[in-house]
């Protein structure tokens, strides 16, 4: 089974997505593969509606690292649950280089989505800067030890890890197939190290980065990626859809 995992960030109205989601519900009625979209807070309660008996996972983008209390402006992982989300993303790139979230941050917020019951997108990935300096490994098992610090190995089976090179997301340049089956193959070493051999092979890991209908079936059909995390070729339900059908 392949996981494809769809990410609006900051686009689209309710008003939009009502007919975007009638699409995919029906282009993805009888799909065997998971398939999932995250999308804005705004969005979560009316996508529950529309996707009520349908294949597809709703997942937020985003979760508060604290439980409940005065922090204006969060949403908790009781909120989502309550409103029906499945998964939640955490750690994307954008979030940590833009908001400044930090691995302690994300390390939190994994904990504190886990002990509510929702699955987690770990998002991990390194610079142009850092892959230019030859440190992807070193920088990747660092991010991944501090993301993961304190959890068991038996967690890890609600954690989905994302490797989203930030050099490559919505830039339109990919890594290529070699790259990508490179570092999928050292992020597992990593999840060995920390856990064990058995996690590391077991892991689902998805690459994300610029996926669009021409790169999908050959990223898709890398040794180690288990699927993608697919971001502005997400935003069209029919090409979406023809994404996901086409494997």
């Amino acid at each position: 089974m392949k996981y494809i995992y769809g990410n609006f960030k900051m686009n689209s109205t309710v008003s939009d997505v009502k007919a975007y989601l009638m699409t995919l519900v029906t282009n993805t009625r009888d799909e065997k593969n998971e398939v999932a979209i995250a999308l804005p807070y705004t969005h979560l309660t009316t996508a529950k509606e529309y996707l009520e008996g349908s294949v597809v996972k709703l997942g937020s983008q985003n979760v508060a690292e604290e439980e409940k209390g005065a922090f204006t402006g969060e949403i908790s992982a009781d909120m989502l649950k309550d409103v029906g989300v499945d998964f939640t993303l955490i750690g994307h790139s954008e979030r940590r280089n833009i908001y400044n979230e930090s691995d302690k941050s994300v390390n939190k917020k994994i904990k504190m989505a886990l002990a509510k019951g929702l699955e987690v997108v770990l998002c991990i990935g390194e610079s142009l800067q850092t892959k230019e300096a030859g440190k992807v490994e070193s920088f990747l098992k660092k991010q991944l030890e501090e993301d993961l610090k304190g959890l068991y190995e038996n967690e890890l089976k609600s954690i989905i890890i994302a490797y989203e090179p930030i050099w490559a997301i919505g830039t339109g340049k990919s890594a290529t197939t070699k790259e990508i089956e490179k570092t999928i193959a050292i992020v597992r070493d990593i999840v060995a190290h920390i856990y064990s051999e058995k996690a590391g092979k077991e892991i689902v890991v998805l690459y994300g980065g610029s996926v669009n209908p021409d790169n999908f079936k050959s990223i898709l059909n890398t040794k180690g990626v288990n699927g993608a995390l697919i971001g502005g070729a997400c935003l069209d339900a029919n090409k979406f859809s023809s994404m996901i059908k086409s494997l």
